[in-house]
């Protein structure tokens, strides 16, 4: 059976597959933020802009959270750092490329970030040691979940005032956390506001040692009966720590409203990046929703792995049969072999077709008001700068999905 697209299917390919690009997203946006599950190429899209916006003439920092090691193999580095790491020009040129700004990669350091934050809020130095020393805080800086999340909009937050640079590309964490992504600044910001905090606090203060007697009767009753189970030793430390944490409260507080805000400002365009599968399509419409119920922009969708549709052979099975007839061996049969190859075309047919009816669900489902970009599924991974400027040449329009492929 040979599958042939219904006019339908040729109409909407013939509205879809006009250019489209994230090149206005580039030159007038300060953050671009690359969300997405994992396994659809999130970080790849990210530095393949990154790499579009720099040698457009862009000075321009990739910073990523948790980097596979094939993203610095493609930028040229041996390891991805958490210092800022410049990609020379020499390595653009090559590869073929022209650098007319530049590149800078670095990756996300949770604690150092956490530190950072103790260290400027804190009411003395004294403070900060205490806290930086405290068994809780080690384990909230380092373990907690959403601890990450935030420290990487705190960070996206401090490189946005930095004047080196133009733009800063951000490769997000999977939207399996997509919750803690978008309501860690809120959720820090409220991390001992609440009633239990604020009994280790007042079961702390006076002498500077912990006493239930400093307390009510009903929290006292509480915090003895997790005395068991953890220790007074351990209820001790946390209250030292969250009594000390609560000494920089107010400036924590007021940065990380300064995050959420920074989020939702109109210098951030949001890109959300999946794949023709089902199951990353409904993972880019429930992060949309997210974004959308959180005040934040959804500006384009990018979808990877778009399968190409070739076109049916024009020759009849027995002009294909006596033209590859001469390359087969002897033992084999030319027209069982076009058999099985008609059979492999109908099913790459097939899948290039699921691919495209899958995008166009996911328009009709988010609304023609965004931006649509696909790429094209690549024979080869994406190993070096020459490979990012490519997948770069479809986000931008340079280069467009075929309707067909002959």
């Amino acid at each position: 059976m040979h599958i042939v697209p219904s006019a339908a299917e040729r109409s909407k390919k013939a509205c879809y597959t006009a250019p489209v690009s994230l090149n206005e997203l580039l030159s007038s946006h300060r953050v671009i933020a690359c969300v997405g599950c994992g396994g659809v190429g999130k970080t790849t899209t990210a530095a393949s802009l990154a790499v579009s916006a720099a040698m457009s003439g862009r000075r321009v920092l990739c910073l990523t959270i948790d980097p596979a090691k094939r993203l610095a193999n493609s930028l040229g580095l041996a390891e991805m750092t958490t210092e800022e790491q410049s990609v020379p020009a020499e390595l653009f040129a090559e590869n073929g490329l022209e650098l007319r700004g530049s590149l800078s990669a670095m990756m996300l350091d949770t604690k150092r970030t956490f530190d950072d934050l103790v260290t400027r809020y804190a009411s003395s130095p004294e403070a900060a040691q205490r806290i930086l020393g405290n068994k809780v805080y080690q384990y909230l800086s380092t373990s907690l979940a959403g601890t990450q999340e935030y420290m990487a909009m705190e960070k996206l937050h401090a490189v946005r005032d930095d004047s080196r640079y133009d733009l800063i590309v951000l490769d997000t964490p999977p939207t399996s956390n997509a919750l803690d992504f978008l309501d860690a600044p809120e959720r820090m910001a409220g991390l001992v506001d609440s009633p239990a905090m604020r009994w280790l606090i007042q079961a702390f203060e006076g002498a500077g040692k912990f006493s239930f007697n400093l307390i009510g009767k009903g929290a006292a009753f509480l915090l003895r009966g997790l005395s068991r189970f953890t220790g007074t030793g351990f209820l001790e430390v946390l209250a030292e720590f969250v009594t000390d944490f609560n000494d920089l409260f107010g400036g924590f507080r007021e940065r990380a409203v300064q995050v959420a805000d920074a989020l939702r400002g109109p210098e951030v365009a949001f890109v959300i990046v999946t794949s023709p599968n089902p199951l990353a399509m409904e993972e880019a419409i429930f992060f949309a929703r997210r974004l959308e119920e959180a005040g934040m922009r959804r500006d384009a969708f990018v979808i990877n792995g778009i399968r190409p549709l070739f076109a049916e052979p024009t020759a009849s099975d027995r002009e294909l049969s006596a033209a590859i007839a001469p390359h087969l061996p002897s033992e084999i049969d030319p027209e069982r072999a076009v058999a099985r190859m008609r059979r492999a075309l109908d099913d790459a047919r097939t899948r290039a077709l699921a691919d495209r009816l899958e995008a166009d669900r996911l328009r009709q489902r988010a609304g023609p008001e965004h931006r649509f970009v696909e790429v094209p599924a690549f024979e080869e991974d994406v190993h070096d700068l020459a490979a990012l400027a490519q997948v770069a040449s479809y986000l931008t329009g340079e280069r467009t999905m075929p309707a067909v492929v002959a």
